[in-house]
């Protein structure tokens, strides 16, 4: 079964504090009124927003754990020296002017779609730390910390976080997941920013395990065992449901809340054959699923567009690190032979699958109401150094967003001629946070309550105005 847990604390857009801590009250007691309320209070824009605002029904996070370089994907320096720009040229796209990698021409064929993000910067060369500040748009304390966990005083919510807490789930299907696994470092050591921290486990981003098999792509969480059919399963939650009655001690155990609670959620995914399809690759025709390209990235980009098109808010797709990564070089982490990974094992699957994905949901009419952000915790060092490979750099680095409320075929800021510093054009990690959350529909002073029942605004970071439609 999934592994979900506890319901954590209500949040809202735009109400005032006292109506978030009275609703949220009866909210607890009756679990509809504050999401009807909710709902009822994203209708109307605000004032003075750009027609971008929740232009984007749903999300697609692509994370490219490890640190690409920008100068071999997103940033090409041609003029730059050898040691600077790597062995691979810029190649042209569709818009005139925009130049990405020549390991990119399936991205190249849908620049048009793109907004590039030249100047990103968070100025942290930790995996961890700098991963943290991505995932939240909030600094880690301190900086440049690598092998951080989670817990306080880094304990801000990931973006599926608090859109978990913003977008009730519809359909039986939960509103945000995260897929095929959680990001850590080569010790073992979890990142922080993957959950919903301060706002309780009960908001944590859905984690699904998918795998490659030789069957193709699986998810065993939403696979029924043979034997075992709708109408036993059903017999099998009522149950569960006369248990949980008897047991008196579990209407003040917030534990047994918390489990109550998922549990009932895993159910109504297994029961409905439409929430648990969505899950199912087999599903999809076999050239859609040869175009996304046979690789574990590629099948999870594909499964991620299948959830938002059965009404997930918020997926995001975590790099895939197989138990055959080398130790040194895991991931986009290349620190040796930079080159022959790029071309190899990592830019061709990440391209096709990023590629076909904004294609094929400008293709179904989706592309308009789905943001896609690709990015990553930093990128790498300007110079090659004698093992063929770049250091960690948080220093200046590029995403990718399109879809949903963002101008397509631009490119905003840049970076100095060694892709070492932005020139100009600086977004930091809390300018992205709220642009996404804008395009969503959700102003940056939009607050939720801590389980102490604390208000803290979504972002404190600006809206990238000029990227928005």
């Amino acid at each position: 079964m999934l592994s979900l847990t506890d319901e954590g604390s209500r949040l809202c857009d735009g109400l005032r504090r006292r109506e978030v801590l009275r609703i949220g009250g009866l909210g607890a007691l009756g679990g509809l009124s504050l999401p009807g309320l909710l709902a009822s209070q994203l209708q109307a824009k605000p004032l003075g927003v750009s027609n971008s605002f929740g232009r984007a029904k749903s999300c697609i996070v692509l994370f490219l754990m490890g640190g690409p370089p920008q100068h071999s994907t997103w940033d090409p320096k041609p003029d730059a020296p050898a040691e600077v720009r790597g062995e691979f040229g810029p190649i042209a796209t569709n818009v005139p002017g925009i130049f990405l990698s020549e390991l990119m021409p399936h991205t190249a064929k849908v620049a048009d779609k793109l907004c590039i993000l030249r100047a990103m910067s968070t100025d942290d060369n930790a995996h961890s730390s700098s991963g943290y500040y991505m995932l939240t748009g909030r600094p880690h304390s301190p900086m440049n910390f690598e092998n951080g966990n989670p817990g306080p005083p880094n304990d801000v919510p990931s973006l599926g976080g608090v859109m978990s807490r913003l977008a009730p789930s519809k359909g039986g299907l939960p509103s945000t997941v995260t897929l095929p696994h959680r990001i850590f470092n080569t010790d073992g050591s979890v990142w922080p920013g993957q959950d919903a921290g301060r706002l309780g486990r009960g908001a944590d981003p859905w984690l699904l395990n998918a795998k490659m098999t030789p069957q193709g792509y699986h998810v065993d969480e939403i696979s029924l065992p043979a034997d075992l059919d709708p109408k036993r399963l059903a017999g099998r939650r009522g149950l569960l449901d006369e248990l949980r009655r008897n047991l008196d001690r579990s209407s003040a155990d917030s534990v047994s809340k918390v489990l109550e609670q998922r549990t009932g959620q895993a159910f109504d995914v297994l029961l409905s054959s439409r929430a648990r399809d969505a899950f199912h690759l087999d599903r999809e025709p076999e050239p859609s699923r040869k175009r996304y390209g046979e690789s574990p990235f590629g099948q999870s980009v594909l499964l991620a567009r299948r959830l938002v098109e059965a009404g997930v808010q918020l997926v995001q797709v975590n790099w895939y690190r197989g138990p055959d990564e080398p130790p040194s070089n895991p991931c986009w982490d290349s620190h040796t032979g930079e080159a022959a990974r790029l071309k190899t094992v990592l830019v061709p699957p990440m391209d096709q699958a990023y590629g076909t994905l904004l294609a094929d949901l400008d293709e179904r009419g989706m592309l308009d109401e789905t943001l896609v952000v690709c990015m990553s915790e930093f990128g790498r060092s300007p110079k090659l150094d004698a093992n063929g490979g770049r250091g960690h750099w948080g220093h200046v680095f590029s995403v990718s967003l399109a879809g949903g409320g963002i101008r397509g075929g631009l490119v905003y800021g840049s970076s100095d001629k060694m892709a070492a510093h932005p020139r100009e054009g600086l977004v930091r990690p809390e300018d992205l946070s709220a642009t996404i959350y804008h395009c969503l529909g959700y102003t940056p002073e939009t607050e939720y309550l801590d389980m102490l029942g604390r208000p803290h605004a979504i972002s404190r970071g600006q809206v990238l105005r000029d990227v928005c439609v």
